[in-house]
């Protein structure tokens, strides 16, 4: 027998947050500024301490939510986390951001377009978050494969979109990625019912 009115019995459940990151959620309520919220965030922080990683890539920096979580599992491990953003004007308000929370030290902001910026690395990366237009998840997941180490997690946000079609193809059907693909329900994410994948680089 299943629990009554299960979302809203998962609500219930939502990681706490400090003031840093709830201004930032009311922020993106405000602007309409897309986040993955402290459930997704939770997640991030959990996988990089569970994988111990060390050199975190993020692609898609947006106002720095998602990049708080991983920073912080940073000061546990000692890592950082090199995070690209192609719009400066963003990236000026993530680095306060970075600032106000208190990890402008594990954090390198790049400026950039993604593939490009990525195009240029040499990795080897631990971790990736994956959270850029959906439409380009598909032409960055030749990087990630280059970049990742063997054994390294990519998480991808928003792999409902229809735009992430093709990426959810191409990782299932490619030998060195082990996926698993998850459609949650994800209070204060944008939006709260969308896919994520969870994919190991072997």
């Amino acid at each position: 027998m299943m629990i009554p009115n299960l979302e809203g019995y998962f609500r219930e459940f939502v990681p706490m947050r400090d003031a840093t990151l709830m201004a930032l959620e009311e922020e993106a309520r405000q602007q309409e500024i897309p986040i993955i919220g402290p459930v997704v965030g939770e997640l991030l922080y959990v996988l990089a301490l569970a994988s111990q990683a060390k050199q975190i890539l993020e692609l898609g920096t947006a106002t720095g939510y998602s990049a708080i979580y991983l920073a912080r599992a940073c000061e546990v491990s000692g890592g950082r986390v090199v995070t690209l953003e192609r719009d400066e004007s963003m990236a000026r308000r993530a680095q306060a951001n970075f600032q106000e929370a208190g990890v402008e030290h594990r954090i390198e902001v790049t400026v950039g377009d993604a593939l490009q910026e990525m195009a240029k690395m040499s990795g080897p990366f631990d971790f990736i978050f994956m959270d850029i237009d959906k439409e380009n998840y598909f032409h960055a997941l030749p990087y990630c494969q280059k970049l990742l180490r063997s054994g390294g997690i990519l998480v991808a946000d928003n792999v409902g979109f229809q735009g992430a079609d093709n990426f959810n193809q191409a990782v299932a059907d490619h030998p060195e990625w082990r996926p698993v693909h998850l459609l949650c329900l994800l209070p204060l994410h944008s939006p709260e019912q969308d896919g994520l994948c969870l994919a190991l680089r072997v």
